[in-house]
């Protein structure tokens, strides 16, 4: 089965040459590797000359953002399955032939679950955790509920080729970050989802990916916020089409996640919080019934319910603090890094 690897790249020449070549070095016999580089300012260019025509080299002649270069890949693509790489991650070389494995007919996506590591390659952990259980088959209903279910980014999705000719171009202004997150929305209404339970590549966390933001949490919530909002746009306007309704406005008060950074950039920023008339108890009140609905442990889903109820009635000051120790590991102290460790290996 043909499959297409599309690799977008912005200012990563650092890391795009251990990308690149994870691409190529998949054991599945039928890979087409292409490489669109955003208008990067680094030595991308010259990483990306040096690997002549084994790859398929897409210079944008001005950045676009993460959509754009998702949209310039499959257009130069032709593989009947798509994986969207991130310059800064990378595969293990039984990727592809794995996903090609877990592959039939009903398929129009395939999540797989990611080492995470340092700067260094050290694996520090796994996304996402395994305690969280990937929700797969038809997961239409639970997109339709709150708007999400459990998947991965990027480097762990897969499509089906006619599901992206059906959803795609992304929308480039609404998703300058976090196209990967449009496509995992909307793809699932086209077909089954597919879970990998083994990790089959790595995804890196350091200092300048989109994934970290440190102190800048109101920052981070904000535009975590923002793009729920434009993910449940796209939602609303392909469910139509399909004899579906979705309410969004409703739909995201049903989701942990959405209701954590909400919460966050109410508590953090108030004056520049993107929702009027949101108060902390009542955002508070909705993740606590939402944490009872998810697919988790009881005792799971009772911790998270219990974090949102002290975080719609501490003081803002303590409740800042409670959020940040959530969303924000590295601001946790050490005790709580460690009780928070072991809480996890328990609920296991």
């Amino acid at each position: 089965m043909p499959v297409s690897i599309i690799i977008p790249n912005y200012n990563y020449a650092r890391f795009l040459e251990r990308s690149v070549d994870s691409a190529l070095g998949q054991d599945h016999g039928d890979v087409e590797v292409i490489v669109v580089d955003d208008r990067s300012s680094d030595g991308s260019a010259v990483v990306i000359e040096s690997y002549g025509d084994r790859i398929r080299a897409c210079l944008r002649p001005r950045n676009g953002g993460h959509a754009a270069a998702f949209n310039t890949g499959f257009a130069a693509s032709s593989g009947r399955i798509v994986l969207f790489l991130d310059a800064d991650d990378y595969l293990y070389p039984d990727a592809v032939s794995r996903i090609v494995d877990a592959w039939d007919p009903a398929t129009a996506q395939v999540q797989s679950r990611l080492h995470i590591v340092d700067e260094a390659q050290r694996v520090k952990d796994v996304f996402p955790p395994p305690e969280l259980p990937f929700d797969d088959g038809d997961v239409v209903p639970k997109l339709l509920h709150k708007g999400r279910y459990q998947t991965t980014v990027t480097s762990g999705l897969a499509f089906e080729r006619s599901t992206l000719d059906t959803i795609m171009p992304i929308p480039e202004a609404d998703f300058r970050q976090g196209a990967d997150g449009y496509l995992a929305t909307l793809a699932p209404l086209y077909g089954q989802v597919q879970s990998i339970e083994e990790c089959v590549g790595a995804y890196r966390i350091h200092g300048a990916n989109h994934s970290v933001f440190g102190e800048k949490l109101a920052e981070r919530a904000r535009w975590r916020v923002a793009h729920d909002f434009h993910r449940m746009a796209a939602l609303s306007g392909q469910v139509s089409g399909v004899g579906l309704a979705v309410e969004p406005a409703e739909t995201v008060l049903h989701d942990t996640l959405h209701l954590e950074e909400r919460l966050a950039s109410l508590c953090a920023d108030p004056d520049r919080h993107p929702v009027a008339n949101d108060s902390k108890l009542a955002l508070a009140a909705h993740g606590a019934v939402a944490s009872l609905e998810m697919t988790a442990s009881l005792r799971r889903r009772a911790m998270l319910a219990a974090w949102f109820l002290s975080v719609g009635m501490l003081p803002g000051r303590m409740a800042l603090a409670v959020l940040s120790w959530k969303l924000d590991a590295a601001s946790r102290p050490a005790f709580l890094a460690r009780f928070s460790k072991s809480i996890r290996q328990a609920m296991g």
